[in-house]
């Protein structure tokens, strides 16, 4: 990590939920909570309770030097709504298998 740059990943058990239009594409009691210097917690979710089947895999592909290279999910009316790191670096390693979803594109809330 670049000096004074951090992230932390904590287990939550609040109910998340991911709506796009009038749409559930994900549900969860059991994200992950990233925090990262700069950025705005971010919730990811269980690959198990996202509605993969609503979702196209992008040819997006982006690199954090963080967390790695992330891969990306889209709708017809919202490209590149989601993302995960299929490999993420040894440090954030409980990403694997877990998505998060621009919370600007999506109605994502912890109830």
């Amino acid at each position: 990590m670049a000096q004074g740059h951090t992230i932390s990943i904590e287990q939550s058990d609040e109910h998340v939920r991911v709506v796009h239009g009038d749409q559930v594409l994900a549900q969860s009691h059991r994200p992950l909570v990233l925090r990262e210097t700069g950025c705005p917690p971010r919730y990811y979710l269980p690959r198990d309770d996202v509605r993969l089947d609503l979702l196209t895999p992008s040819e997006t592909h982006t690199y954090c030097p963080y967390k790695g290279t992330a891969s990306y999910w889209s709708l017809p009316d919202a490209p590149d709504l989601a993302w995960a790191y299929p490999d993420p670096k040894p440090e954030v390693a409980a990403l694997k298998d877990h998505l998060c979803f621009y919370d600007v594109e999506v109605d994502a809330e912890a109830v």
